[in-house]
């Protein structure tokens, strides 16, 4: 991680986050949480995590386009605008842990882990985001009951199809950024024998991407994993309230209608963010081990 390294990335996240808070889909607090995402995210692995990046958030801010006026409506869901801080670092807090690790280790099994977390948050975001848009009400993934369109721990057909495709299209961009812009520049350096650097490249392009469309599968995997857990834990520990002047449930504190809440399940401060956290972890290390 190079100061060069370190000046192009504050200029490029730096314009990013300008450009999403002026497009209204980053609140200031976090513009300023992507401008250090984003930063560290091209100091650490250049060209290919900032790729990898990209595939998660311009994506993910399209489709919160999508159905603007109804996602607005749904007044008993905790963030439904402008991702602020905590939502930035809650999807890209983890990934960004797992880059700084690159940096330090060249460990190919770090940038793995850092397509990981995003392939969950990306699995995550789509799945929201086209979920709350179905016709048909989601149902609980652990019960099956019918809940609040937005409410957490609620699955459609359509989120989770949306949730698999998110997860294989971060897999696939990963595989090709990582090992074009990432692993050949620092072949030597993760390479001890030279005798294994010679069989490395004697194999077929066959062989090369036939590695990468295992890691990709390994990613996509982690992905949805890590997206399902999001949905296990969205059900069952994050904070559930209610209302008690609207008689309806909600995840904030006060309500919509400005009354406050009280908890009805959950632990409380376990928020939506914290579970997103969590999600994004548990893709990183799935990916990890399977790398």
């Amino acid at each position: 991680m190079s100061r060069h390294d370190v000046l192009i990335g504050a200029v490029f996240a730096g314009a990013i986050a300008w450009i999403a808070w002026r497009v209204r889909a980053l609140t200031p607090g976090g513009a300023v949480a992507a401008f250090v995402v984003g930063t560290l995210t091209y100091a650490t692995g250049t060209i290919a995590f900032t790729l990898v990046l990209l595939a998660f958030f311009v994506p993910s801010v399209v489709l919160s386009r999508f159905g603007r006026a109804r996602k607005r409506g749904l007044a008993d869901v905790g963030k439904h605008d402008a991702r602020d801080a905590m939502q930035v670092l809650a999807n890209g807090g983890v990934a960004t842990v797992c880059a700084i690790g690159w940096a330090v280790t060249h460990d190919v099994r770090w940038a793995v882990a850092f397509a990981g977390a995003y392939a969950a948050a990306t699995a995550d975001t789509w799945a929201t985001e086209i979920g709350t848009l179905a016709r048909r009400p989601p149902r609980s993934i652990l019960t099956l009951r019918p809940v609040a369109t937005g409410m957490s721990g609620g699955i459609t057909l359509p989120g989770t199809l949306a949730e698999i495709v998110g997860a294989v299209w971060l897999a696939a961009v990963a595989a090709v950024a990582i090992r074009v812009f990432l692993l050949e520049p620092y072949a030597p350096l993760h390479t001890v024998d030279i005798n294994a650097l010679r069989a490395a490249l004697a194999l077929t392009p066959f062989e090369h991407w036939h590695g990468g469309l295992r890691s990709a599968l390994g990613v996509a995997f982690a992905g949805v994993l890590g997206a399902t857990l999001d949905s296990v834990l969205g059900a069952t520990g994050q904070e559930l309230r209610r209302c008690d002047v609207c008689d309806r449930a909600c995840e904030t504190d006060p309500h919509a209608c400005g009354n406050p809440t009280r908890l009805i399940r959950g632990v409380g401060g376990f928020s939506n963010d914290v579970v997103n956290l969590l999600a994004t972890a548990a893709g990183a290390a799935v990916a990890f081990v399977l790398a």
